[in-house]
C-alpha cells in the first residue's frame, strides 16, 4: 500500500515526460492537478486505515533486493512518517494547483515536482537505510532544475548552492550511515536491526555529529542556513512551497528518526549543547527576519527560527515536546505554504516584494482586500496566536522543555515574540496605509489563486481550534520512540528487535498486528 505513495508519483512523472508536445499548458496543469489530487486522496485513504492504538510501524511491506549488501525494500508508516506524508501529497497539490497557466516547459515542471514528491514519501517510509538515502538523495536533481529553470533574479547561483550543501549534505549522512554499520558490525542496513546495537559513547558521538551537521544543513539550522534565503528567494512560489514545507520536514524527520533513536546515549551526553543551539537558532532567524526588505527573504529567515524549535523539542525530549515537535512540523509546513503562495501572489499583482513600496493592499477598492486579510491570517499563525495551529505546537513545545532546560526555552519564547515583532512590520507596511494612486491600478485576483490561501487557511484556523484532530495520530507514536530512547542501553540490547521479514498476510494488510 505505501508503495503507491513512492510509484505513482515517479510514473505520473515519466507519463507527463512522454506527453505529446501539442498538449497545451493548461491541459498538462489540470493533468498533474488531478494526478496529485488522487495521490492525496489516497494518502488520506492511508490515514483512515491507521490503528491509532498501535505506536509501532503499520502497513510494512518488504522485498529483498541486494542482500550481500544489506539492502533490502523495507517500508513501515507510524504516527511520526504518516502525518509528514499527509504534508506532503498536500503541498504537492498546492504547488501544483499554485502554479500559473503559462508555465514554461509545463511537461517537464510538473513532472519533476511529481519526481520531489514519490522521493520524499518514499524517504518517510522507508525502514532500510541505505534505501532512505536513496529516496533522500532523489530529490537533489529535480529541485536543482526546478530553482534554476523556473526561478527569478540570480536562479544559477541559488541553485548551484543549494546543490553543492545538499551534496554535502548527503556525503555526512552516507558516511554517518556506513559508519554505523561497519562499527556494530551490522549485516544488515535495516533500521530495526540497527535499533539495540551498542557502540562506544565516543563513537556514538562522533557518528551523532556528522549526522547532526548532515540533516541540520537539510533543515536547516545555523550556521548551516545560508543557502537558504538565496535559494527560496530565487525559487518561484511553487518551489518554495516545496522546499520550506516538505524538505525540510525532510532533515528534521532525520533527525528524530535516526540521530535520536540510533544513538540515544550521545543524545543525552549532547543534549544541553543541542538545545543551546536550537535557542541560538530561533533568535538568529528572528532577528535576521527583522531587518529585511524583501518579503520573502523575511519568510525564509522566519523558517529558519521557526525550525529551531524542533531541536529544542527533541533536545528536551519529553512527551510533551515531541508531540509538540512533530505538531509543529506540520503547522510550519502548512503555514509557510500560505504565505509563500500570497507573496507570489502579491509578487504577481503588484511587481515587487520590497516592504518600502508596498502599502494600502488592505484597501477594499483598489488594493488586495483578501490576499491581504489572508497574509495577517498567516502572519498571525505564525506568531502563535492562540486559536490558530501554530499556537499549540508552540506551546506543547515550550511546556515540555521548560523543566528540562528553562533558559533556553525562555529565549525560544524570546523568539516567538520577536515572530510577531517582523511580522507586525510586514502587517503595517504592506497591509495598511495609503496606496500610491501612481501604481494602484491591481489586476483582479482570480478565484484559482485564492483556492489554495483557502484550503491552507481552513486548515489552520481548523487545527488551531480542534488541535487533537492533530495531536491524537502523533501522540503514541512519540511516546513509544521515547520510551525506546530512553530505556537504559543494557535493556535495548537485550529487547533489541530483529528485523523479519512480514509474512504474506502481514504484507496483504493494511494494518500490521
Amino acid at each position: 500500500m505505501l508503495s503507491i505513495l513512492i510509484w505513482l508519483p515517479i510514473v505520473a512523472a515519466l507519463v507527463l515526460a512522454l506527453l505529446p508536445s501539442s498538449i497545451s499548458g493548461p491541459k498538462v496543469r489540470a493533468i498533474a492537478l488531478w494526478g496529485s489530487a488522487g495521490i492525496l486522496a489516497y494518502t488520506l485513504f492511508l490515514a483512515s486505515q491507521f490503528d491509532l492504538s498501535n505506536p509501532g510501524l503499520q502497513m510494512q511491506e518488504y522485498l529483498p533486493w541486494i542482500e550481500p549488501l544489506g539492502l533490502d525494500y523495507r517500508l513501515g508508516v507510524d504516527g511520526l512518517s504518516l502525518v509528514l506524508l499527509v504534508l506532503n501529497s498536500l503541498l504537492t497539490w498546492i504547488a501544483i494547483f499554485s502554479s500559473s497557466e503559462t508555465t514554461e516547459r509545463p511537461r517537464l515542471f510538473y513532472g519533476l515536482v511529481l519526481l520531489v514528491s514519490g522521493g520524499v514519501a518514499g524517504a518517510f517510509v522507508a525502514q532500510n537505510l541505505m534505501l532512505f538515502f536513496l529516496l533522500y538523495e532523489l530529490e537533489l536533481v529535480p529541485f536543482y532544475l526546478l530553482i534554476s529553470i523556473w526561478g527569478g533574479e540570480k536562479r544559477g547561483y541559488a541553485a548551484v548552492k543549494f546543490l553543492i550543501y545538499t551534496a554535502l549534505s548527503g556525503a555526512l549522512i552516507l558516511a554517518g550511515f556506513l559508519g554505523l554499520v561497519w562499527f556494530t558490525g551490522s549485516k544488515s542496513f535495516d533500521y530495526s536491526a540497527l535499533m539495540g546495537q551498542t557502540l562506544p559513547l565516543g563513537l556514538q558521538v562522533a557518528l551523532l555529529v556528522t549526522l547532526l551537521i548532515g540533516f541540520g544543513i537539510k533543515v536547516p539550522l545555523v550556521p548551516f542556513h545560508t543557502w537558504l534565503p538565496d535559494t527560496y528567494v530565487s525559487a518561484s512560489a511553487p518551489v518554495a512551497i516545496l522546499l520550506g514545507g516538505v524538505l525540510a520536514k525532510l532533515g528534521a524527520y532525520g533527525i528524530f528518526r535516526f540521530c535520536l533513536s540510533l544513538f540515544p546515549d550521545a543524545w543525552a551526553l549532547l543534549a544541553p549543547g543541542l538545545a543551546t543551539w536550537a535557542a541560538v537558532s530561533i533568535l538568529y532567524g528572528a532577528t535576521a527576519a527583522i531587518a529585511q526588505k524583501d518579503i520573502k527573504r523575511m519568510v525564509a529567515y522566519s523558517s529558519v527560527g521557526h525550525m529551531g524549535y524542533l531541536l529544542l523539542a527533541g533536545a528536551a525530549l519529553t512527551s510533551l515536546s515531541m508531540v509538540g515537535a512533530i505538531s509543529q512540523m506540520f503547522a510550519h509546513g502548512v503555514i509557510l505554504a500560505l504565505l509563500f503562495h500570497l507573496v507570489g501572489v502579491i509578487e504577481t499583482k503588484v511587481g515587487t516584494r520590497e516592504l518600502d513600496v508596498l502599502n494600502g493592499l488592505l484597501n477594499p477598492i483598489r488594493g488586495l482586500p483578501s490576499v491581504s486579510a489572508l497574509l495577517i491570517l498567516g502572519g498571525m499563525a505564525s506568531a502563535g496566536i492562540p486559536g490558530l495551529v501554530g499556537f499549540i505546537a508552540e506551546f506543547l513545545i515550550f511546556q515540555g522543555s521548560y523543566a528540562v532546560f528553562p533558559v533556553q526555552t525562555l529565549m525560544g519564547v524570546v523568539g516567538t515574540g520577536l515572530t510577531a515583532v517582523y511580522f507586525v512590520i510586514l502587517m503595517n507596511r504592506t497591509c495598511f496605509g495609503k496606496l500610491d494612486n501612481a501604481i494602484a491600478r491591481f489586476p483582479q485576483v482570480e478565484w484559482s489563486e485564492r483556492v489554495p490561501a483557502l484550503v491552507l487557511a481552513w486548515i489552520i484556523f481548523l487545527l488551531g481550534i480542534q488541535p487533537n484532530w492533530l495531536v491524537r495520530w502523533i501522540e503514541p507514536t512519540s511516546n513509544a520512540l521515547i520510551a525506546a530512547v530512553t530505556t537504559p542501553a543494557e535493556t535495548r540490547l537485550a529487547i533489541a528487535p530483529i528485523a523479519k521479514t512480514p509474512d504474506l498476510l502481514l504484507m496483504s494488510s493494511p494494518v500490521s498486528k
